[in-house]
């Protein structure tokens, strides 16, 4: 089964088909880690996207129960070099094709993915389109090329209803943008009472839930997109200790002043150093992203830096000068990746109980 991959530049890609039998548009992105892509492929915030894999054999461990981050794929499509027809592993379930196909998300193999990256990094980040061998690529690119990105991607991905995960600890409430199972698994691990909540609640409806804490989590998109979002992030502020987490790290930047911008074509891997700027300390960091925080626009705000990214100088961490608030744009959790971070939840919750016992409550 012969596809190809258009991208709206007129540059075209043909390989063999295999998972689902859909043509499919989507922003065509890059993802440098070896290994992971289980997580990847079912991370929420790569919603709408037709996602590179850039290690040369993947699949090759197949797909099993425990290493999902949502219920099912949330990529658009997928491209690799090759996929593993024949996966061994004690916990495999089913082979990457085969759970492609029974979600219905197309892919194709045989693409010379290391000269789509480099088309990525120097055009930036493009639409593409996963289609059939026969049709016509210019055509196909100049559709693309009229069609406007998606701006409702999170509305695909968030809770439509409140659901809790009981637990004996601080009651944190998680904003669910298009969250990890990682981060809840984060918070279950450390007793956290977690109560999960729509990415359109409002502040009112939050803190009538008597939370300790706020965590806003990941999700797709642009962070301009929910401004319902940014203005409850506004409202919460100095009310509840808060932490924000890639997407949530961006909004918590928007409610306090400053400004997010689109990258070229973003970090999307497992090891990308960043520098936690108050202690000096380095760390390898999981990161998927394609916004971030204006360095500039900080001026004027109460906001300071707390991470740095090593390889281009971008914002990672934030921290509020009065609030209990801060937040960083790499994944703490770190599901794929090292777990160098997974302590930031662990500051978290020591906010979450200090306040607790300056006993300040707002209403």
């Amino acid at each position: 089964m012969k596809r190809q991959l258009v991208l709206e530049n007129g540059e075209s890609f043909s390989g063999e088909g295999f998972g689902g039998s859909t043509e499919i548009s989507g922003e065509v992105v890059f993802n440098t880690g070896m290994t992971g892509y289980q997580e990847v492929l079912t991370d929420p915030s790569y919603y709408g996207q037709i996602v590179t894999l850039t290690y040369p054999l993947i699949g090759n461990y197949g797909i099993n129960r425990s290493d999902n981050e949502s219920v099912r794929p949330r990529i658009s499509g997928l491209i690799v070099k090759e996929v593993s027809r024949t996966p061994a592993h004690w916990q495999k379930d089913k082979t990457m094709s085969d759970w492609l196909a029974e979600y219905g998300v197309p892919a194709i193999e045989g693409i010379d993915t290391r000269r789509l990256t480099r088309i990525i990094r120097e055009h930036g980040t493009l639409r593409g389109r996963i289609v059939s061998a026969e049709a016509d690529a210019a055509m196909v690119a100049e559709a693309l090329r009229n069609r406007p990105l998606p701006t409702d991607q999170i509305s695909h991905v968030s809770t439509h209803s409140v659901y809790e995960t009981p637990g004996p600890g601080p009651r944190i409430v998680l904003v669910d943008f298009g969250a990890k199972q990682g981060i809840l698994r984060e918070c279950i691990k450390r007793g956290c009472d977690v109560v999960i909540v729509p990415y359109r609640t409002p502040a009112r409806e939050i803190l009538k839930l008597h939370p300790d804490g706020i965590l806003l989590s990941n999700g797709p998109g642009n962070p301009k997109d929910v401004p319902e979002a940014v203005q409850m992030v506004g409202e919460i502020l100095g009310k509840i200790p808060l932490f924000g987490v890639c997407l949530g790290h961006q909004l918590f930047a928007l409610a306090s002043g400053a400004n997010t911008v689109k990258m070229r074509f973003g970090h999307r891997g497992v090891n990308h150093p960043v520098r936690d700027l108050r202690t000096g300390r380095f760390m390898i960091t999981s990161q998927n992203h394609g916004f971030t925080v204006e360095k500039g626009s900080l001026r004027d705000t109460e906001l300071e830096v707390t991470h740095l990214a090593i390889n281009d100088g971008t914002v990672e961490g934030l921290r509020h000068k009065r609030y209990p608030a801060f937040s960083v744009q790499f994944h703490p959790e770190a599901s794929p990746g090292p777990d160098d971070s997974q302590g930031l939840f662990d500051d978290f919750l020591k906010m979450v109980n200090n306040f607790k016992k300056e006993g300040v409550r707002f209403a």
